[in-house]
């Protein structure tokens, strides 16, 4: 029997790739895209709607699926005002998962980062700490928090201090713990598949463990070529 996945924020540097995964897997026949944007990729599986993110309880009706999986964020550059990051980064993930309660599916995934807390006195990790726990507050079957640390490659954006922190956990790499190892994106998307496959124990992943489990997924897909 085959599923239906909606994905928000496909055109986000982690989302296009779980998006290019999700259209090779033939477990998925519906892919809904809810962002501001169009992917600009014609494919059958491919329903998108543009709206805004802002208001996707005016979407109720089309919030319809087996498996949500939630890549939207911003950054401080992006969106210097504080309530309209706390809008985007707390509001989106938040009424995305009401909506998965409100509709009966039963597993949304969700991308956070690591040192969220709602009560650090750090503004970005409180406001990601608050959309954890409203999130694992919604009654969803399967809900599951992925907490990544500084996400390597190269993004569309210029965004230099990330450039910069990404050099510098790569040149030091063999020193750093696992838990702060910058991660590639591709294991981050790896292991938001295995999730809307499996049941896990936990429901926040730490980066070294969604690394481990996004890297058993990549060596088996090359061993299975």
């Amino acid at each position: 029997m085959t599923k239906t996945a909606i994905i928000l924020g496909a055109t986000g540097f982690t989302g296009k790739i779980l998006l290019n995964k999700l259209l090779a897997d033939n477990t998925f026949d519906r892919i809904k895209l809810f962002s501001r944007s169009s992917v600009h990729i014609d494919s059958s599986k491919i329903e998108e709607y543009l709206v805004d993110m802002l208001a996707l309880e005016n979407y109720s009706e089309d919030f319809k699926g087996d498996v949500v999986f939630c890549c939207v964020g911003t950054t401080a550059s992006k969106t210097p005002d504080k309530d309209e990051y706390i809008r985007v980064d707390c509001g989106i993930p938040v009424t995305a998962a009401k909506l998965s309660e409100a509709n009966k599916i039963p597993r949304f995934i969700v991308m956070s980062s690591m040192g969220a807390d709602v009560n650090s006195k750090v503004f970005y990790n409180s406001v990601k700490g608050e959309m954890e726990r409203e999130v694992l507050q919604c009654k969803i079957e399967n809900a599951y928090v992925l907490r990544p640390s500084l996400i390597g490659g190269r993004r569309d954006e210029v965004r230099k201090g990330e450039r910069f922190a990404q050099f510098m956990m790569g040149s030091f790499d063999f020193i750093i713990p696992d838990k702060y190892k910058m991660i590639h994106p591709e294991r981050i998307a790896n292991t938001m598949l295995w999730l809307s496959k499996n049941t896990f124990s936990k429901r926040i992943l730490p980066s070294e463990l969604i690394s481990k489990i996004g890297l058993r997924l990549n060596y088996c897909s090359s061993r299975g070529r």
